[in-house]
Order: C-alpha cells, then sequence, then structure tokens
C-alpha cells in the first residue's frame, strides 16, 4: 500500500473558487510544483455550483479596474489596485483560453453559454487534475503551526501536512468562532456580518401582490444617505430585486447595528421628484381628465400595484383625474415617492451565503496577498474582509486575489 504523501511546496485551504483558482494558477505559473487542496466538506466549488441560479455568473463585463472597484462596499481601494494586476477581461480570457466561451447579459453578469456552472466546475477539476494537484474532501483544517522553513497543518484529529507556502482561501464565515484557528495565527479578524439579503416586511401591505417587479424604483433607507436605483421586487416576505440587494450590501454595517429594524421608502416612479410629479398629475388632469386614475398605471408600473397605491391613497375606482381632490393627489404623491415598508429582519439572499468581515486587510501586503507577520501565507477569496455588490463581483474579486497570490507563491518557489 502506497504511503499518503504529506509534504507539498504549497497547500490551499479550502475547496472553492479562490481555492482551486489559487492552486491552478500557481501551477501554470510554476509547472511540476506539488499542491494539496484540503476542503472541509464532502462536495467542492459549492458555491460555483449554485451561482446565478446553477448557471454561475463568473464575473461582470466591468473591464475598467477603476470603475470595477467601485463595486465593493469593503476591499474597494485594495481592489483597485489589484484589479490592474488581473480583472474581470483577464479572467474572460483565461476561461477562453481553456474553451469555455463567456456571454454578457443585459446587466452586464458574464455566464458560460452552456448556462451550467457544472461547465466552469468541470474546468476547474479538469485543469486540477492535469497539473496532478492532490484534492482531498472532508478534512477540515484545525491548525496552522510553523516550523524552520515550513509550515504544519493540522487536519482533524490525527492527520498533518506540510508545506512551505499556505494559500488560506477558505470562503467567508457566518460567525467568529468560525475564524478561531486564523485568528490564532496572529491575523486580527473582522467581525462578520451578513451581506446581499433581502428585507422581510414586517405589516406585510403588499405580500399578496408577491412576483411583481418594477423595472426602475429607487430604495431608500429612511433617515439616510443610503439608496439604490434599479429592478424591485416584491415577495411573500417583503422586498427583493437588484436595488435592494445592493442596498443591503453597502449598508450592511449599519443595518446590522439596527438589528435589521427600520424603515425603508420606495420611490416607484425612479426618478420623479415632487415637483415633476405634481408638473405631470396636472397634466393628466388638463389632458387627460377623463381617464379613471385606479385603471389607468402610470409610470410602467404594474396595474396591481397601481391600484394597491391608488387605495392606500383612498382613490375610489370611479374616480376621474379632473375630479381628483388635491388631498388624495398628495397621498398618491407620496406612496409614488416614499412608499414606506417598516422591515424587520432579512432573509439571505438564495444560496449565495457573502459575509462583511473576515481577514483584516490590513494584515495583509496586497501586493502579493502575503500575511505581513507570517511569511509564506497567503489569502484569497471572501475569507478577506472584502465584499462585493451582487452579479459576479464576489467571483471577480476572487479569482484577482488567488492569480495575484498565486504569482507571488509561484515566483518564490
Amino acid at each position: 500500500m502506497q504511503k499518503e504523501k504529506t509534504e507539498f511546496d504549497l497547500i490551499v485551504i479550502g475547496g472553492g473558487a479562490a481555492g482551486f483558482f489559487g492552486g491552478i494558477i500557481a501551477a501554470e505559473k510554476k509547472p511540476g510544483l506539488s499542491i494539496l487542496i484540503l476542503e472541509k466538506t464532502p462536495k467542492l466549488l459549492s458555491k460555483v455550483k449554485v451561482s446565478g441560479g446553477g448557471r454561475c455568473n463568473v464575473t461582470h463585463n466591468c473591464f475598467e479596474p477603476t470603475q470595477l472597484s467601485k463595486h465593493y462596499p469593503r476591499g474597494s481601494k485594495e481592489l483597485k489596485s489589484l484589479f490592474r494586476k488581473f480583472d474581470a477581461k483577464d479572467m474572460v480570457d483565461w476561461f477562453e483560453a481553456k474553451n469555455i466561451e463567456l456571454k454578457t447579459e443585459l446587466d452586464g453578469r458574464m455566464f458560460p453559454i452552456t448556462d451550467s456552472s457544472q461547465t466552469i466546475i468541470d474546468c476547474f477539476l479538469r485543469e486540477a487534475d492535469r497539473h496532478k494537484i492532490t484534492i482531498k474532501t472532508s478534512s477540515e483544517v484545525t491548525k496552522i503551526s510553523p516550523s524552520k522553513n515550513s509550515y504544519t497543518v493540522f487536519v482533524g484529529n490525527d492527520k498533518q501536512f506540510s508545506a512551505t507556502k499556505i494559500l488560506l482561501a477558505t470562503g467567508g464565515y457566518n460567525n467568529l468562532q468560525s475564524y478561531q484557528w486564523i485568528a490564532e495565527t496572529s491575523h486580527p479578524i473582522v467581525n462578520p456580518i451578513p451581506s446581499l439579503f433581502t428585507f422581510n416586511d414586517s405589516e406585510k401591505t403588499f405580500n399578496d401582490l408577491m412576483g411583481i417587479a418594477v423595472a426602475n424604483a429607487e430604495v431608500k433607507i429612511a433617515g439616510t444617505k443610503f439608496l439604490e436605483q434599479g429592478p424591485v421586487l416584491i415577495t411573500h416576505w417583503g422586498l427583493s430585486g437588484p436595488a435592494v440587494i445592493k442596498l443591503s450590501a453597502w449598508a450592511a454595517d449599519y443595518l446590522h447595528t439596527l438589528q435589521y429594524k427600520f424603515t425603508t421608502l420606495i420611490n416607484w416612479t425612479g426618478a420623479s421628484t415632487e415637483e415633476t410629479l405634481r408638473i405631470t398629475f396636472l397634466d393628466m388632469k388638463s389632458k387627460h381628465g377623463k381617464q379613471k386614475v385606479f385603471t389607468n398605471p402610470m409610470f410602467n408600473i404594474p396595474q396591481r400595484l397601481w391600484q394597491r397605491l391608488c387605495e392606500l391613497a383612498e382613490i375610489p375606482e370611479v374616480k376621474i383625474w379632473s375630479e381628483l381632490p388635491q388631498k388624495n393627489m398628495n397621498k398618491l404623491m407620496e406612496f409614488l415617492l416614499r412608499c414606506p415598508f417598516r422591515i424587520k429582519g432579512k432573509t439571505t439572499f438564495k444560496e449565495e451565503f457573502v459575509t462583511c468581515g473576515g481577514v483584516d486587510l490590513k494584515s495583509i501586503d496586497t501586493e502579493t496577498m502575503e500575511s505581513k507577520t507570517m511569511k509564506g501565507i497567503f489569502f484569497a477569496g471572501e475569507v478577506i474582509n472584502i465584499d462585493g455588490e451582487t452579479g459576479g463581483f464576489n467571483f471577480q474579486s476572487a479569482w484577482t486575489t488567488a492569480y495575484v497570490a498565486a504569482t507571488a507563491i509561484a515566483f518564490s518557489q
């Protein structure tokens, strides 16, 4: 029986997007490197599999580093320089070199033309096999211990592996305790809290309209400057859609301090102000005075939602524009521009769990993604305190940080 190999040039901790890509890039840059990937669960690349509803939203077609970095509530400054080394276009080119063609959807998200995450998974597994990368699942790392010229990685209660270089790419954890073994390597941890979530409406005023979407609405958190514009979806639990989820990322710290109890205001018209809306209403009165308010939606608002707003403004079904009292017009204006939702709680966005928090960027040299205090330990992906909006941005930061770390690892061997 062949003895299990325990010594490697590089040990990658984490069998997800950043871990696999980092291992493969290190092997590409330095052929012959002996590499081990350790994954604590029985499954590899699990987030890749569920991303984009199983289609895998690999990146976003924002190909300018400065603009790309603006999509990250945390880590934007560091990513601005990192994207100059490896950006979204570089990732597209890498996949193309592996005969995987990507397509761009109207909102900028990029997917494999197969519309299947398995295409990406198969690519990574094929490349790992080609470079003879050893992969071990159900292998939870509990400790990293430095020795004279290498590190010992403890797996479970009985296994040990050693390597001169370590790439930590475990992904994000949703509690501080899970980072404990990393914190023991003297790397400070920013308390992990959720990012990318939907809002739970405590009053359920609109939940019977679940499934109705408005293509261009503005979502604001009352009493703050936090606001986003874009598609909003009414769900049976509250509010979702790109504008809501994007807002949740930028306001994540603030909403956490409120314990997710707050008021959000929706401008269903998207960009109208009181002044422009008043002019529009007066125009309706003079030019379309005989039209019924209730049955003639404006601003591309779906019929059922428009009628609910009319009901809230106490406008009878038979009322026509020319006879609409000022009081009701003001109420309708208020519900169109500042429709209130009393939020109590959140729902994680699908299965794509993303956290703020993780290893503090101050402890990492972002030129190389190497630890400032423990030479030979590198970081990539969501384990770091970096997170982006939904739309392929979190994968792109994983690819970029993994690429920069792997390149530094390869050239330091």
